[in-house]
C-alpha cells in the first residue's frame, strides 16, 4: 500500500501515466519520456528513486554510449527544464546526446549539505549521499544504462552547495560541475573555508565548474562572489571555471540561463570541428600561403612539423600564414576529449604547374561529360568504361543535376582550364560520394564519403590552358557534387565559385 502511495504521489508529480514492473529490489516504472527506476543503497539506509531519460535517437540494442547528466532535486520542475534545454543544445550542436538522471529527494537538507547546524535538525549528510552517487548509483547507471562513463552533475540552491561540495572533494567523479545560485552562505561560508585546502588536489584533473547567480543583494546573500574571489586566486591549472551574474532575475528564475549557460560552458568549442582550408597543396619557395579556419579558434590549436598539437601549441587564427612545406595539423581540444576533433594536411615543396601549348581545336562553353551505369560495388577502371548513357556539356554553375540519378552510376567531366591570372588555385570538391580531380597528369585530390565529403588543394598556375580531368563515382543516390575554385584575385576575400562557362573548354 505504501509503495502504491509513492508511485501514485509521483505520477501526480511527472504528469505521465505508469506500468510497474518489479524485479527484485529494483522497481523500474516506464513513463511517457523516461524511466522511474530505484536502488535500494546501503549507505544510505534507505530506498531511493530516479528518473532516467535517454536520448530520444537511441534504440534498444545500439552499442552507442553517451555522456550522464545527474540532475538534484529531480521532478518536473528542474528536470523537465533542463531536458528542453538538453534538447535545444544538443540540436545546435553545442553538446552531444546526453543520458539524464533525475535524482528524486527524500531528504534534500540532510543530503544537500555538508554539516550539521543548529535549527537544521537533520543537515550534514553530503559525505554520504555523495558517497551514495559515486559507489552506488553511478555505477548503477553504467551497468544498466549506455552510459559511456563519463557525468555531469547539476544542482540549484542547496544542491549547487552540494554541487560545490562534490567539486572538492570528488573532482574525478564528474568532468563538470554546474551550480545554480548555489547556497553558499552555508555555515558561515563553510565551502570557502575549506577552499584553500581542497583547489590544490584540482590540479591537472580537467574538469569545468560553472557558477550562475543573481545581481542584486539576493543574488549578494548566496556569497557566490567570495566563491569568485577565492577561485581568481586559487584556482590550479586543470579547474577550468566561469561565474556568472544575472541582472533582474529571481533564486528560481536564475535555474534556465544557469542550465543553458552552464551546459554550453561544459561543453565549450564541442561545435568545433578542426578542418582547415585548403586541406593539401602545393608551396613554391619564397611564396607562402595562407591555411584559413572559419570557425571559432579559441579551442582550435595547431602545429606545422606534423606533431599532435596540445593547448601549448600555437593557438589557431582565422588566418595563417604558412612560410614551408610541411605537415599542418590542427587538433580541436575541449575538456571532454573524447570529443577533440584532428585534422591533417600535407603540403609538399613544388614548382608552378606547366600549362599545355597545344590549344588546337578547343572551344569554350563547358568541359565534356561523360555518364556511365554500371553494377560496380567499388571504384571502376575509368579508362576501360565504354558506351557511356549520356554525354553532353557542363553549364555555367557545373551543375550535373541534368544527369539521371540512380544507384551505381560513374561520371567523367574533362576539358581545359583556362586560367588568366599568376599564383596560387585553390580548388574544392563537395557532397559526392567518391570523386578524385586531376590537373594534366596530376592528382590534386580524392573525396571518399562519409568521412571525407569536402576536399581542397592549393597549386600554384600561371596563365594559360591545363587539362581538368574529374572522375566520380555514385553508389547510392542523393550526391550532388560539386566543383568550384578561387583564383588568385580572389584570395583576399575568400571567394568561392564555380569554373565560370567560358573558362571551361572542351574538344568538339
Amino acid at each position: 500500500m505504501k509503495k502504491t502511495l509513492i508511485f501514485l504521489m509521483l505520477s501526480i508529480l511527472t504528469g505521465s501515466i505508469v506500468n510497474t514492473v518489479r524485479a527484485q529490489d529494483t522497481v523500474v516504472r516506464k513513463i511517457d519520456y523516461g524511466k522511474l527506476d530505484s536502488l535500494g543503497s546501503g549507505v544510505l539506509k534507505e530506498k531511493r528513486l530516479f528518473e532516467v531519460f535517454l536520448p530520444k535517437a537511441y534504440k534498444a540494442g545500439s552499442t552507442s554510449k553517451y555522456d550522464v547528466l545527474y540532475v538534484l532535486d529531480g521532478g518536473n520542475l528542474n528536470t523537465g527544464l533542463i531536458n528542453e534545454i538538453q534538447h535545444f543544445l544538443e540540436s545546435e550542436s553545442y553538446m552531444p546526446p546526453t543520458i539524464i538522471v533525475s535524482i528524486l529527494n527524500t531528504d534534500r537538507n540532510r543530503d544537500l549539505t555538508p554539516t550539521k547546524v543548529k535549527d537544521w535538525e537533520t543537515s550534514g549528510g553530503a559525505d554520504k549521499f555523495l558517497l551514495f552517487i559515486k559507489s552506488e548509483l553511478i555505477p548503477y547507471i553504467n551497468k544498466k544504462y549506455p552510459s559511456n562513463g563519463e557525468n555531469t552533475l547539476w544542482g540549484h540552491s542547496f544542491g549547487g552547495l552540494f554541487v560545490t561540495y562534490a567539486l572538492f572533494n570528488e573532482p574525478q567523479t564528474f568532468k563538470s560541475y554546474i551550480a545554480a545560485d548555489p547556497s553558499l552562505w552555508w555555515d558561515n561560508c563553510y565551502i570557502q573555508k575549506i577552499a584553500s585546502d581542497k583547489l590544490p588536489a584540482l590540479a591537472g584533473s580537467n574538469v569545468t565548474f560553472f557558477m550562475g547567480g543573481r545581481d542584486g543583494e539576493g543574488g549578494r546573500s548566496m556569497k557566490i562572489d567570495t566563491m569568485s574571489t577565492i577561485l581568481q586566486k586559487l584556482a590550479p591549472a586543470g579547474l577550468t571555471w566561469k561565474s556568472m551574474v544575472y541582472p533582474d532575475e529571481t533564486h528560481g528564475s536564475v535555474r534556465l540561463k544557469s542550465i543553458y549557460d552552464g551546459l554550453k560552458f561544459s561543453y565549450r568549442g564541442f561545435n568545433n570541428k578542426a578542418d582547415f582550408l585548403p586541406m593539401n597543396g602545393i608551396i613554391v619557395k619564397n611564396k607562402p600561403i595562407k591555411i584559413w579556419y572559419f570557425n571559432d579558434t579559441a579551442t582550435v590549436y595547431y602545429t606545422v612539423d606534423g606533431t599532435v598539437p596540445a593547448v601549448s601549441s600555437h593557438k589557431m587564427q582565422k588566418e595563417v600564414s604558412l612560410t614551408a612545406p610541411g605537415r599542418f595539423t590542427a587538433k580541436n581540444i575541449i575538456s571532454r576529449s573524447r570529443y577533440d576533433h584532428m585534422a591533417t594536411g600535407d603540403f609538399v615543396d613544388g614548382e608552378t604547374l606547366k600549362p599545355v601549348t597545344n590549344k588546337k581545336n578547343m572551344k569554350p562553353g563547358g568541359f565534356n561529360y561523360a555518364y556511365y551505369e554500371g553494377n560496380w560495388d567499388k571504384w571502376p577502371d575509368f579508362k576501360s568504361l565504354k558506351n557511356p548513357v549520356k554525354t553532353g556539356l557542363t553549364d555555367a554553375a557545373f551543375n550535373l543535376d541534368k544527369i539521371p540519378e540512380k544507384n551505381n552510376h560513374a561520371v567523367i567531366v574533362e576539358g581545359f582550364l583556362e586560367t588568366k591570372e599568376e599564383g596560387y588555385y585553390v580548388f574544392i570538391l563537395e557532397d559526392g560520394e567518391e570523386a578524385k580531380l586531376y590537373l594534366g597528369n596530376k592528382l590534386l585530390m580524392k573525396m571518399t564519403a562519409p568521412n571525407n565529403q569536402f576536399s581542397s588543394y592549393i597549386v600554384p598556375l600561371t596563365k594559360g590552358f591545363y587539362p581538368l580531368r574529374l572522375e566520380s563515382y555514385h553508389q547510392k543516390q542523393g550526391y550532388k557534387l560539386k566543383l568550384s575554385y578561387m583564383t588568385p584575385g580572389m584570395m583576399q576575400h575568400i571567394n568561392f565559385i564555380p569554373i565560370p562557362l567560358d573558362l571551361q573548354y572542351h574538344k568538339p
